[in-house]
């Protein structure tokens, strides 16, 4: 830990600023997500569990590659499969039987799924869905509930005079080049409220094409309430749309449908689909799903076949080895150690929700003070090697090793912060700015 520093990252990131918009990619990966000055920000290589990063420190990692990675960094098997592809060619004048075997795969996995269109992404995915649902309708309006990406459909949210995504993501978000004629066509509602989608559907009644949701994340909904859900959009002939990008399949080998048992209209996969390798797909039932044969929706990199052959790979592995299984004990484990020694340390904090996403609650009343518990957190467990936000995402490289080493940087950690609640001098304490979080998640 003395030694901590990235000093490199910090560099890197200034150049990277006067030459990429925002400085990142994805607004996930900014420095201001994490401990600023502290925590990580380039990677240099990765393997299971672990990466480095440019200044050579070596990290747990319980981001997962912002969920992408549901195996491990470098896995052999999915790593080998994607070589031996190359060796053959990634993109031809023509079509590849990896679309039909990958679809197949999908169809007998995923209860919705009777048949696949592929993108490289999960916003395009979640763009190509309410695209179908537009279609299959002819309605145009949307009714959402979750972080469903960054296209024109969703954001057009922020066109109305309430700024309907200031309580869904973040404050602020400024829907410049979104054409205003889009306006009234996506509708935010509220999670584990069926009066209020009912009221929605009422009173746009005849205008929906689809509800889109994140059907959950971290925590269970309420008894029968996605069941209540996709009898509300049945009753209203309206397509019901999971949006299990950030799922995937660690809830379950067949997705968060198979866990909950309801199966919606279409599904949206991204991320884990492919561990780490750029591939989504939207499948559905079939007369919702071949109402895209009739629209125009195409892309030439949908179907290369490096990201064909690592989802392939990867949800056959994901069954071969029972991954739900392995993040399930992993995840059990790590929240009840966490917990353990937040209660050791008195500091009023505790790990829970599901175990494949569990995170981190600070029990305390002043928002500011949470803020300052989370940056605190993040920054002490990075000088400790270990790279996260409050909450962590499993995957099934994830070891004993790992678990004991996060839990033995975090007792040391939770004793830092409960001797700065108890002397009210947190902000002191940090040695970066409170971190900010990407979203405010409608969907816990």
């Amino acid at each position: 830990m003395s030694n901590h520093h990235v000093d490199k990252s910090m560099k890197l990131f200034q150049r990277a600023c006067e030459l990429i918009p925002g400085g990142t990619q994805l607004i996930s990966r900014r420095p201001t997500r994490f401990a600023c000055g502290v925590s990580p920000v380039y990677a240099e290589r990765a393997s299971g569990s672990r990466f480095w990063d440019v200044d050579g420190n070596e990290y747990i990692d319980w981001v997962s590659g912002i969920g992408a990675i549901i195996l491990g960094y470098c896995d052999p098997v999915v790593d080998e499969a994607v070589r031996q592809q190359i060796a053959k060619g990634t993109m031809y004048s023509i079509n590849h039987e990896l679309e039909v075997e990958l679809a197949e795969e999908l169809v007998n996995t995923i209860p919705c799924a009777e048949m696949v269109r592929y993108a490289k992404g999960g916003g395009e995915a979640c763009a190509m869905a309410v695209r179908i649902a537009r279609g299959f309708t002819g309605r145009d309006k949307i009714l959402f509930c979750g972080y469903h990406g960054w296209h024109d459909w969703y954001l057009a949210a922020n066109l109305r005079e309430d700024a309907g995504l200031d309580t869904h993501l973040f404050p602020g978000i400024d829907p410049t080049g979104v054409p205003k004629s889009l306006a009234g066509t996506a509708i935010p509602f509220p999670y584990g409220d069926l009066d209020a989608l009912g009221t929605a559907l009422d009173e746009n009644r005849g205008e929906i094409a689809a509800v889109i949701m994140e059907p959950f994340r971290s925590d269970l909904p309420p008894d029968g309430y996605l069941a209540g859900v996709a009898e509300l959009a049945a009753d209203h002939n309206v397509t019901l749309i999971f949006d299990e990008v950030s799922t995937g399949f660690r809830p379950h080998a067949s997705g968060a449908q198979g866990l909950v048992n309801v199966s919606p209209d279409l599904a949206v996969f991204a991320k884990s689909i492919s561990n780490g390798y750029p591939m989504g797909a939207v499948v559905g039932r079939r007369d919702v799903m071949e109402a895209a044969s009739r629209m125009f929706i195409s892309s030439t990199y949908w179907s290369d076949t490096i990201g064909l052959r690592a989802a392939l790979t990867t949800l056959r592995e994901v069954r071969r080895r029972d991954v739900p299984k392995i993040v399930l004990d992993i995840g059990e484990r790590l929240m009840t150690e966490i917990t353990t020694v937040a209660d050791e340390a008195g500091l009023p904090a505790r790990c829970e929700g599901l175990s494949f996403h569990p995170h981190l609650t600070f029990e305390v009343e002043h928002p500011q003070q949470r803020s300052q518990l989370a940056t605190l957190f993040i920054q002490e467990m990075a000088k400790r090697g270990c790279h996260g936000y409050t909450s962590f995402y499993l995957n099934a490289s994830q070891s004993a090793i790992d678990i004991e080493q996060t839990v033995a940087a975090a007792r040391d950690v939770f004793r830092i912060m409960s001797h700065g609640l108890e002397r009210d001098n947190l902000e002191a304490l940090l040695e970066c700015q409170q971190h900010v979080e990407s979203f405010r998640r409608l969907v816990r």
